[in-house]
């Protein structure tokens, strides 16, 4: 448990510093704005890009830890999609749906990527990058689609929904990887010298991002649903993950990357694509701000039983 406290310290210390910074230091929302653009268009797909190309897969237990996680997912997912009667019956609306929906399947990549860096170096982040793989493109078809059924004011065309997925930042950055990493491309030095150092920045960056969307007011009286996205998210989903993990087979630093990936509060990108298509965006905002802070306990024990 300490060593697992220990890698997870310095990314809620710096989560904290994010809300900090946005009350004092950088007040102004234009300027976390520019941050998160930078960070989510720049810094972090250069991030995957590069962990993917280093990458060492035949050592990577792809098929077990993405699969793993990718059917956990696609569990979750189907599981709101049951529960949407059930929710309904305690008035909660279709875009509060969405809401929960997001908060129960979305994952917050910066965290992943590291508390996985923190617990197991290169190799932590090379299995964090195949969890993308596995896990961003499913979530983000599921989150739109459902966005566009339940909440959105428009109805959007299958084409429409497709080329969201293809200009995902995320997505693309993880084709890139792996097609440069199974072709074995060649890179010149300076490639890798630039590479690294927008990588190493990015995380810092993405965890202060983080931080400084928080929204703290309300979060004294959550409610029914902003609960429920909270017990999907933190409890259910870990359980999943590794249940699925050690049916694949998965132990070791293998089976703790699956479960610290599935106990990761959900992501504040989340926020921006409800605020975007039409859902209950305060709520989702309730429900990302209690994830995040509990994920601080809940994180920890879940790591630690299979560590």
């Amino acid at each position: 448990m300490t060593i697992v406290i220990a890698a997870l310290a310095p990314v809620f210390i710096l989560i904290v510093l994010g809300v900090i910074l946005k009350r004092s230091l950088m007040r102004l929302e234009a300027q976390w704005h520019g941050l998160e653009r930078l960070t989510y268009y720049v810094l972090f797909p250069m991030l995957l890009i590069q962990t993917l190309v280093k990458a060492d897969l035949s050592k990577v237990p792809v098929a077990g830890v993405g699969g793993a996680l990718f059917v956990s997912a696609l569990v979750m997912s189907l599981l709101c999609l049951a529960l949407r009667p059930a929710l309904a019956r305690l008035a909660i609306d279709g875009p509060a749906f969405t809401s929960i929906f997001q908060g129960a399947t979305r994952w917050q990549t910066y965290v992943a990527l590291a508390v996985s860096g923190n617990l197991f170096g290169d190799a932590g982040l090379a299995l964090a990058s195949v969890a993308m793989v596995a896990i961003i493109p499913l979530v983000n078809v599921f989150s739109v689609a459902v966005l566009v059924h339940y909440a959105s004011p428009e109805k959007k065309s299958l084409a429409t929904i497709v080329m969201t997925m293809v200009k995902n930042p995320l997505i693309s950055a993880c084709a890139i990887g792996l097609a440069i990493n199974l072709l074995h491309l060649p890179l010149p030095k300076l490639w890798h010298e630039v590479a690294d150092a927008l990588g190493r920045s990015s995380l810092a960056i993405g965890l202060l991002v983080t931080g400084a969307g928080l929204h703290l007011e309300g979060l004294l009286r959550p409610n029914i649903a902003a609960a429920i996205g909270v017990f999907l998210k933190l409890i259910l989903m870990p359980v999943l993950g590794i249940a699925l993990a050690l049916w694949f087979g998965l132990n070791g630093q293998n089976l703790v990357i699956v479960t610290a990936c599935s106990a990761i509060p959900a992501s504040s990108s989340a926020y921006v694509l409800a605020r975007q298509m039409g859902g209950d965006a305060p709520l989702l905002a309730q429900i990302i701000t209690l994830q995040t802070i509990l994920a601080a306990i809940t994180m920890p024990v879940a790591i630690a039983l299979v560590a």
